[in-house]
């Protein structure tokens, strides 16, 4: 007997409405939560957020500077704060990086993965090392630090953030490596959600779109790198296609506070989620036409950062300017 369709979309309705009834919202007031990339960019986004939700920060990366001026800025804001220097794509210091936020605070409840790297160029001047080295930030970094700090969150009950992209469920153009890692992270965040529900481990994965944060200057370039920074850099910061940071980081903790599997974050990134599932071919179609519109490969290895290939057009976007002096970016 085939079961009318109205009466499956009341169930699954129901079902949800459920979900959302039985599921207590994690209350972050008190809790200890160790934050990736919490220096500048969406990492520092997240820190404001979670601080203004009670919480007791700890924040890593790499650079001590960075940590410094972002600790400073949170504790005249009142909250307490912790920081340590780091390489997660280094064991050790994720070790380390886990014990600090223990021994500051007496518990870790929850890890959010917001460090990454970005980098945009033709595939054809991308080598596999371009390929290893993103994928151990962004997606190798995020499973060394959910081993490390596993023994804490089982203690605690507590959760974990995924900071993955839009860029993990459909590929784009010129970010080949980047998507790849970030694939990798959405799966990566899928398979930690079944197997840690066992220990009262709740995984959240977050796919934003793009994001005014200021963080185009520090992508790595490749290609024609004036004209490919150009395009990357506007795109990442045009009205009603790029979200304010502090909206997307709202929009993220309170996905972990509902304990969501996985949320897309901002109309464009849900639009492009689901046209990638219900018209796949459609998508790769309208891929492969923007590809025909990009900077053509050169056949050369030679790196730069953004902030090396800025131009006129790229130093006058007022709100790519703004949020690099808003989120520690100079």
């Amino acid at each position: 007997m085939r079961v009318p369709k109205r009466l499956l979309l009341a169930g699954a309705a129901a079902a949800l409405a459920a979900r959302r009834t039985l599921t207590p919202r994690y209350d972050l007031s008190g809790k200890s939560v160790l934050i990736t990339g919490g220096s500048r960019g969406l990492g520092l986004a997240l820190a404001r957020e979670f601080a203004a939700r009670g919480a007791r920060l700890t924040l890593t990366a790499r650079t001590a500077a960075d940590l410094d001026a972002a600790a400073a800025e949170l504790r005249r804001q009142g909250a307490e704060v912790a920081t340590v220097a780091a390489d997660l794509t280094q064991a050790e210091d994720v070790e380390r990086a886990v014990q600090a936020a223990v021994t500051a605070h007496g518990t870790l409840d929850v890890i959010v993965h917001s460090a990454g790297m970005i980098q945009t160029g033709p595939i054809q001047d991308m080598t596999e090392e371009d390929w290893r080295e993103i994928m151990e930030i962004n997606a190798f970094a995020a499973l060394r630090l959910v081993r490390a700090a596993y023994p804490h969150l089982k203690a605690a009950s507590g959760r974990v953030l995924l900071v993955t992209s839009i860029g993990g469920k459909v590929a784009v153009p010129h970010l080949g490596p980047y998507s790849m890692s970030k694939f990798a992270a959405v799966g990566l965040g899928a398979a930690l959600r079944s197997e840690l529900a066992l220990d009262g481990i709740g995984v959240t994965t977050v796919c934003p779109g793009l994001m005014q944060t200021g963080s185009p200057k520090h992508a790595v370039i490749k290609g024609q790198h004036a004209k490919e920074y150009a395009w990357f850099a506007t795109i990442d910061n045009l009205p009603l296609i790029s979200m304010p940071a502090p909206a997307a980081a709202q929009g993220m903790v309170n996905a972990l506070v509902r304990g969501d599997a996985e949320a897309m974050i901002g109309l464009p990134a849900t639009v492009a989620r689901y046209a990638q599932a219900l018209a796949p071919q459609l998508v790769a179609d309208v891929m492969a036409l923007t590809n025909r519109f990009l900077p053509g490969p050169t056949g050369s290895a030679e790196v730069r950062l953004g902030a090396q290939a800025e131009s006129d057009l790229t130093r006058s976007n007022p709100i790519k300017r703004a949020a690099e002096q808003e989120f520690n970016q100079e």
